[in-house]
């Protein structure tokens, strides 16, 4: 049998996507321009098995409504599978709560952010490090991408690499070693979906004194974020081969 992509799911989309039969397996689907047989699925947050590391290329971490910091019990199961994966050398992209359970796997601290909530369309900046970085480096110094997020990775692990930040997180990207790369950015979220989620919180949002028209008309299409999925599904396939990146 040959080795398939793992999404590791840690939780689902909100609910009137969830509605629409929209969900993040499904985006990432798309956005890695492959179709769902290539992938294996396990949702971790509902106690399903993971598959044996030796049938799998590489790790893709979904975003979840939970929080890193409840602790849940499921999150320790997934830091001795990363942890081993990480060993074995299978490269792994963690995205918003996946980037959150990386950074805690390997060291580093997630908190919530002192600002409270970042959602919308925003801009991110590559460091000086992603110009050299194997899954960065085709992307522009500056570029839009979609988020929607409370915690935030406040410390790195201990040689970690940041490679991306915003005026609100200075930790959006890293990459631990060769083969881990961890966003808190959301590459699989088209327009239409941040837009739901604003209009789904934006009780929250106003409350919090952000205008929520405002954040709808600043929703654009990110492709240059997109691009980091068909990218890394490239690099798995490369070091899965022994091609050099």
């Amino acid at each position: 049998m040959s080795k398939k992509l793992l999404i590791i799911k840690t939780g689902t989309t909100i609910p009137p996507l969830l509605e629409q039969s929209e969900d993040f397996e499904k985006w990432f689907f798309s956005g890695c321009e492959m179709v769902a047989d290539e992938f294996m699925v396990s949702s971790i947050y509902l106690d399903e098995p993971l598959p044996t590391l030796s049938s799998v290329s590489g790790i893709i971490i979904t975003g979840s409504a939970a929080y890193v910091t409840d602790l849940e019990a499921w999150n320790y199961v997934a830091v001795d599978y990363l942890r081993l994966a990480q060993k074995r050398g299978v490269p792994i992209l963690g995205v918003c709560y996946g980037h959150q359970l990386l950074a805690w796997t390997f060291g580093g601290v997630v908190e919530f952010h002192k600002q409270g909530r970042e959602i919308g369309t925003v801009d991110i900046i590559n460091s000086a490090a992603a110009r050299e970085d194997a899954l960065f480096a085709g992307l522009p110094p500056r570029f839009k991408a979609q988020v929607s997020h409370l915690q935030t990775v406040t410390a790195l692990p201990p040689e970690a690499v940041r490679l991306a930040s915003n005026s609100f997180d200075e930790n959006h990207a890293f990459r631990l070693g060769e083969r881990i790369w961890s966003v808190q950015f959301h590459p699989e979220f088209s327009a239409a979906a941040v837009s739901e989620y604003i209009r789904f919180r934006a009780d929250a949002i106003a409350a919090e004194g952000m205008a929520v028209a405002e954040l709808l008309e600043r929703v654009t299409s990110t492709p240059d974020a997109v691009s980091i999925l068909p990218r890394f599904v490239r690099l798995c396939a490369e070091l899965e081969s022994g091609v050099s990146s």
